[in-house]
């Protein structure tokens, strides 16, 4: 009898779960591949806020801001050049309108650079057309700063969607 009750049993669980029906969960999966990559980025140079600044530097013992965006982008499998300059002519020009996380902002800070671009960020968070960027400041390493604050207002040059 108990033969009998756990052969039922085994021949339930079998017919049952072969007459379930797959169920398609794409529609409640609908981030879009370029969304996550943007995430993957930001989340990754996150990843590095207080890291020392260092000239040429990728990890945490030290970054610079070209290494940083380099080491992010290269998160989601993304080759950049390694250094702003290059960098500035990768992808799509925007508006400042169109800016979102994940984007580029490229910056002038040094009068001595020859270059129309010496310093580059990730675009951290936009509320309010409030821009928000991470970077890896000379003087205070990877930190989180506005395009609003006057220094980088005056330094920024434009903005570049990579992804």
């Amino acid at each position: 009898m108990k033969i009998f009750i756990i052969l039922l049993s085994f021949s339930f669980l079998i017919v049952s779960c072969g007459s379930l029906k797959k169920q398609n969960h794409s529609k409640y999966n609908k981030v879009s591949y370029k969304t996550n990559k943007q995430t993957r980025v930001v989340a990754h140079a996150k990843s590095f806020l207080g890291t020392r600044y260092k000239y040429g530097g990728i990890s945490k013992k030290g970054m610079d801001c070209s290494g940083l965006v380099y080491t992010s982008f290269q998160k989601v499998n993304v080759q950049l050049p390694r250094v702003s300059f290059e960098m500035s002519k990768r992808g799509r020009l925007l508006k400042n309108k169109e800016i979102q996380p994940g984007d580029l902002v490229f910056f002038k800070t040094s009068k001595k650079s020859g270059r129309s671009v010496n310093h580059v960020g990730v675009v951290s968070n936009v509320k309010g057309g409030n821009v928000l960027f991470i970077h890896s400041s000379s003087s205070k390493g990877v930190i989180e700063s506005s395009l609003g604050n006057p220094y980088w207002s005056k330094a920024y040059k434009f903005a570049r969607r990579v992804l």
